[in-house]
């Protein structure tokens, strides 16, 4: 098992930056590829970034790509989002999730084990 808590969302104007976080408790980072998702309101859960467990591989989704830019210290057990030049599409909960299986980073949201609760990202036009 391994629990996962998110934080630094909060309400931002349009061009602004904020940092997520998700930090780790339970069983060493290392072992887990991780990804970012989040669900707008009315919205189904989207991908948004994905990062092998060694940080050599990620994934952006074509929306945050150039923008958003996820980083990992696994010697501090947690997994970064920076967000830069947000838009009010932005809006969501962002959630983080761990994936065991071959620790490899990946778009798929049933391919990961464990989520966290989810950060509230608010951006105003």
């Amino acid at each position: 098992q391994v629990q996962l808590v998110e934080s630094g969302g909060e309400l931002v104007q349009a061009g602004a930056s904020l940092r997520l976080s998700c930090a780790a408790s339970g069983r060493p980072l290392y072992r887990f590829a991780m990804g970012w998702f989040r669900q707008g309101p009315g919205k189904e859960r989207e991908f948004v970034v994905a990062i092998s467990w060694s940080g050599v591989t990620t994934l952006y989704a074509d929306s945050v790509k150039g923008r958003f830019t996820i980083s990992r210290d696994n010697a501090k057990n947690t997994v970064y989002l920076q967000m830069n030049s947000l838009k009010p599409e932005d809006t969501a909960v962002y959630y983080c999730a761990a994936r065991s299986r071959d620790r490899l980073a990946s778009r798929r949201t049933y391919e990961y084990d464990y989520w966290g609760q989810g950060t509230q990202v608010t951006v105003s036009s």
